[in-house]
């Protein structure tokens, strides 16, 4: 009797599955994915955001993504702070652009709405078609790479050279011997599919750099957190600049990553379930979520890949969801000890992260030129760079004028051209200001 709400919210029979079997899924969910407070936090942190406001603005976006996501949508798609694009945020946007995060905040806000107006009309179907295939895995790939380089530079593994531009850090030092001891635990526990592998990982880090003496276990009992410092942050958008170039450039990139990582991400987990007629609901739950981020004060939320964990263990409904937002909730309760992570512990998920990305290279097409020469100048340019959004500009500037080159004009669409157009203003913007 006292599932009966339960199973009629959730249409548990209809689904063919059970509220015991949706909490375990909803469970070894939260088990995958909640590395991503500590990681997420500690990106956000290189913004400028303080740490322990960060470690709230993860969970609170995270428990309101997969309540949006399970109430509305009644699909067991998880949504927390996205890996890639909090790298985009942190930076692209704040670092390289000179964007304040107070002002990243409003640009996420803004992207957000921009999202959701496409989320609930047709522009989904008619953007998703102008862009590419190519250019669309280049990014994901170029994104793989980039945080692989961010997660090798946190541990220490490679560093600024003196006759290169980056060279292999001291193998000697106690941080960079605790990131390899951690990575192969991180990389055997991933390989062999163990359950919550990210999480162990995070725990062993933790240990083997506290044996090397990188942190202090006494500091947790001296850490305490409020919610004052994070009122700081909550609705601490600025629309000071929001007249400028600057501040839709990176609108355009965030709102562009956002679409086009939760189209891709959202069709594949729909169609896992075989419950595709959930596409619509499901993406625009994805949209308001996002917007929300820059509210509670973090970076956008995204349908994630550790959704599939989850969902391999039986989760078919949004009750999966929101058991996973509820677990979320209760680990504001364990912060000062989330604050003793250290970098070491962090890397190798990056690291790992990333190299899932990078397989996406094999969807592009190398016979031709004109498809593969702009995907991999996005591919090199994001790390080389260091910068997101130059990589994705070159790219798209690129893409049409080889099309051009060899007499397929036609085969680049109307939007690309303005797209593209508007990237290549950016540089020229620069170049004269």
């Amino acid at each position: 009797m006292k599932h009966n709400w339960f199973k009629r919210l959730f249409e548990l029979e209809q689904n063919e599955t059970t509220v015991k079997r949706e909490v375990m899924a909803g469970l070894i969910g939260f088990f995958a994915i909640v590395y991503i407070i500590a990681v997420n936090s500690l990106i956000l942190s290189e913004a400028g955001i303080p740490l322990e406001a960060a470690i709230l603005a993860t969970i609170a976006a995270s428990v309101a993504g997969c309540f949006i996501m399970g109430f509305y949508a009644n699909v067991p798609i998880l949504l927390v702070p996205g890996m890639g694009i909090n790298a985009l945020f942190s930076y692209t946007i704040v670092q390289s652009m000179g964007v304040t995060w107070q002002e990243a905040l409003a640009v996420v806000f803004v992207s957000g709405l921009l999202f959701m107006f496409i989320a609930f009309t047709r522009f989904a179907k008619t953007l998703s078609e102008a862009i590419p295939q190519s250019l669309k895995e280049a990014i994901t790939v170029g994104l793989g790479l980039f945080l692989m380089l961010i997660g090798l530079e946190k541990g220490g593994l490679v560093e600024k050279g003196t006759n290169s531009i980056i060279m292999l850090g001291e193998l000697g030092d106690p941080q960079v011997l605790a990131t390899i001891l951690t990575f192969l635990i991180a990389i055997i526990l991933f390989i062999r599919n163990v359950p919550g592998n990210f999480l162990i990982t995070v725990v062993a880090g933790t240990l083997i750099a506290w044996m090397f003496g990188l942190i202090n276990v006494q500091a947790a009992g001296e850490t305490s957190f409020s919610f004052g410092e994070y009122m700081d942050v909550f609705g601490a958008m600025s629309f000071a600049n929001i007249l400028s170039l600057t501040f839709w450039i990176a609108v355009f990139l965030i709102t562009m990553v956002l679409v086009f990582e939760n189209i891709g991400l959202t069709h594949g987990h729909v169609n896992f379930i075989n419950r595709p007629e959930k596409f619509s609901r499901a993406f625009q739950a994805n949209s308001v979520s996002a917007a929300l981020s820059g509210l509670f004060g973090t970076s956008p939320t995204v349908a994630t890949v550790e959704t599939a964990a989850g969902m391999a263990a039986g989760g078919r409904t949004g009750l999966t969801t929101v058991t996973t937002g509820t677990l979320f909730l209760l680990s504001a309760f364990f912060i000062p000890v989330i604050k003793l992570i250290p970098d070491s512990a962090i890397a190798p998920i990056l690291m790992i992260i990333g190299g899932l990305m990078l397989e996406n290279i094999r969807h592009l097409n190398l016979e031709d030129l004109s498809e593969s020469f702009p995907a991999f100048f996005i591919i090199a340019m994001i790390p080389f760079t260091y910068s997101i959004a130059d990589g994705i500009a070159v790219g798209f500037i690129l893409y049409p004028i080889l099309k051009i080159a060899i007499g397929k004009a036609k085969e680049v669409s109307l939007a690309l051209y303005v797209i593209a157009g508007l990237f290549l203003f950016n540089f020229v913007f620069h170049v004269m200001s």
